[in-house]
């Protein structure tokens, strides 16, 4: 039995209609029509987010490991219909979808396992000391409390481990937030049946039905009015750097200013070391452009630049392109998507220095390869070419020396990721390098390719601006579940006051 939308929004528990609507631009099969979402349904949904903090925001670790748990069983009981509707929507292949539904669930079981053990607690007690001199000291505890109602951006390029019971969700709702979310008009088909499932686990396990919210589409005004609404103590987005950036703002200029923890982009640089480069340069090129096109390049983590000693440029950029010209066209999550890699890829080509080493023309919503390459010299006096471009697009950056590796390292903003390759002979130049990157990146590998995150305790997924908004936080890993929750300190409070948790 096929699933079929029925367009409408989940309100604390209630499935709402609106007008006016849109319709979702499917890569294939039926487009359906869907409410969009407006001013009212916000204050509604974090209304009813407020309301439902009081009990779940002071529940027990138990009870939101337990719905956690359930909102995983009920996204995998759906498994079909969401990788139908996924691939329809999105293009996606199904072996992604299920790998990325997997993920999800993955992550929803993750923060239930974590929030059991209570190390995230952070709780510290430093007895009193009545006697000591020349003061008295009081009883303090102190533990990690959750924020209050979260508002989460659903991402373009996740339809499901970053979007609606995505990563964001799962860490608010692990920590006690009640979280409304915006889905992406990319997939709201996708959003909507996660969003039932959901809702499905919320009445099995009798939690106040405000606790999770979903509005779709929406224009400007919904997202400003989420980010700003007074109820509202915190934001989690992914997606571009202009909306980031504006929504960003948005927070900060609130009478009571929020945090938002956004990701915002990167470009992923990779050096490929001189003896690493001698030894094995092909064999590197060959994965960086499998890298380069996973997903038709429509990953955050997608390693758009490669830094190379120009002696061993010629090799590294043939063996690149033989490998890209084999990849077919793939389809892009969404016509915007496939236009703006279209104009990204002219603008790296108009660069002064530019060469192109591998282009093709782009077709509707489908991506192609393109590679180009440029000396260190024509990179370092423009800032575009640091700038992302959205899709299998690489660009190989030739320097003279490890000196002028150095330099180009030096000249990257904030980034997800960087990856040293190298051999034990290049042990001396990364030495010097990795000081410099664990500057730039929230990420640092050796000898990998950065797509593919792992969902785990030690794994960050941020980083210095304009990678993302908040250089302390994460957004993948047990960790993201710091960014909703602040500190609490309990001066001589007396035993019957305080919670289990505090201990």
């Amino acid at each position: 039995m096929t699933y079929t939308p029925h367009g409408r929004h989940l309100v604390a528990g209630e499935w709402i209609s609106t007008q006016p609507t849109f319709h979702s631009e499917p890569a294939h099969g039926d487009a359906f029509a869907f409410s969009v979402g407006n001013v009212d349904l916000v204050n509604s949904a974090a209304e009813a987010a407020e309301e439902a903090f009081w009990s779940y925001g002071y529940s027990s670790r138990e009870t939101r490991a337990a719905l956690l748990e359930a909102i995983a069983d009920e996204i995998e009981a759906r498994g079909v219909h969401i990788t139908a509707i996924g691939t329809s929507e999105t293009g996606l292949p199904a072996a992604r979808l299920e790998g990325e539904r997997g993920r999800t669930t993955g992550q929803l079981r993750l923060f239930a396992s974590h929030i059991r053990k209570g190390d995230y607690l952070d709780r510290r007690h430093d007895q009193a000391l009545p006697d000591r001199i020349p003061m008295p000291r009081p009883d303090i505890r102190l533990m990690q409390r959750p924020l209050g109602p979260v508002a989460v951006f659903g991402a373009s390029n996740f339809p499901l481990a970053f979007s609606t019971m995505g990563g964001d969700t799962a860490a608010a709702l692990a920590a006690g937030c009640p979280v409304v979310v915006k889905g992406h008009s990319a997939h709201p088909g996708t959003s909507e049946i996660v969003a039932e499932a959901a809702q499905a686990a919320i009445r099995k396990n009798r939690i106040h039905p405000g606790v999770f919210s979903l509005i779709q589409g929406g224009r400007r005004d919904v997202g400003t009015a989420l980010v700003t609404h007074p109820l509202i103590k915190a934001v989690g987005f992914t997606g571009s750097l202009a909306g980031g950036r504006a929504l960003f703002d948005l927070c900060a200029s609130r009478n009571e200013p929020i945090p938002f923890f956004g990701e915002l982009g990167s470009v992923n640089p990779m050096f490929i070391l001189p003896a690493a480069a001698k030894a094995r340069g092909a064999e590197i090129a060959r994965g960086w452009a499998s890298s380069l096109t996973m997903g038709a390049g429509q990953f955050c983590t997608n390693p758009g630049i490669a830094v190379v000693l120009a002696s061993e440029a010629d090799t590294f950029a043939e063996t690149a392109r033989i490998a890209l010209s084999e990849v077919g066209p793939q389809v892009m999550l969404t016509d915007g998507m496939a236009r703006a890699y279209r104009e990204g890829g002219v603008r790296i080509a108009a660069g002064p220095g530019v060469r192109a080493v591998l282009t093709f023309s782009c077709d509707l919503r489908n991506a192609t390869p393109n590679l180009f390459r440029v000396c260190a010299a024509d990179w370092l006096s423009n800032h575009e070419l640091a700038e992302e471009v959205f899709g299998p697009l690489g660009l190989i950056v030739t320097v003279a020396s490890p000196d002028e590796m150095v330099a180009v390292a030096k000249s990257f903003a904030g980034q997800l990721t960087a990856t040293l390759h190298l051999d034990e002979a290049d042990t001396q130049l990364a030495r010097r390098l990795l000081p410099i990157l664990e500057r730039k990146a929230g990420r640092v590998l050796a000898n990998g390719y950065p797509t593919g995150v792992e969902v785990c305790d030690a794994m960050v997924h941020g980083g210095p601006y304009p990678a993302s908004t908040n250089f302390g936080a994460t957004s993948v890993g047990t960790l993201s579940i710091r960014r909703f929750l602040r500190p609490v300190a309990y001066q001589n409070i007396p035993e019957a006051l305080l919670c289990e948790d505090v201990g």
